[in-house]
């Protein structure tokens, strides 16, 4: 199993119906690839996780990397997993409001945070604590 966290900011804010519409594309085609996740959205930047089969996870994410719906692409974590941590999900998705506040150790302005902070880069285990955070919360 490999893992694969990245965040990125959205070329133009999607809405509601763009992001149904994903989610439902992205958890057919991520069944069949064997793929799991979770996807959190906010203020128009993106944080995932991928979990599967190293070449799956690699191809979705130049497949992600390339799409032009994204800029500032940048991973976070890659790298081989004993078990998946988002297994029951072939894409969990949280819709984050602004101005959530988190009770998570060690966030900085809790009450108003960014998915493409600095924070998420130079620590990226906190980027497995919140997508976890908010798994909990679906």
């Amino acid at each position: 199993m490999f893992r694969v966290i990245y965040s990125s900011s959205a070329t133009q804010p999607f809405s509601e119906q763009q992001l149904d519409e994903l989610l439902e594309k992205s958890r057919r085609s991520n069944l069949a690839a064997d793929i799991t996740g979770m996807l959190l959205y906010k203020d128009g930047s993106f944080m995932q996780t991928l979990e599967g089969p190293e070449a799956s996870v690699r191809a979705l994410v130049e497949k992600i990397r390339n799409d032009p719906r994204h800029s500032k692409f940048r991973t976070l974590m890659e790298g081989p997993i004993l078990e998946r941590s988002f297994g029951t999900w072939s894409m969990g998705f949280k819709k984050i409001a602004e101005n959530t506040s988190i009770n998570l150790p060690g966030y900085h302005n809790s009450d108003d945070f960014s998915l493409m902070s600095n924070q998420f880069q130079q620590d990226p285990h906190r980027t497995l604590n919140l997508l976890l955070h908010f798994s909990k919360e679906i």
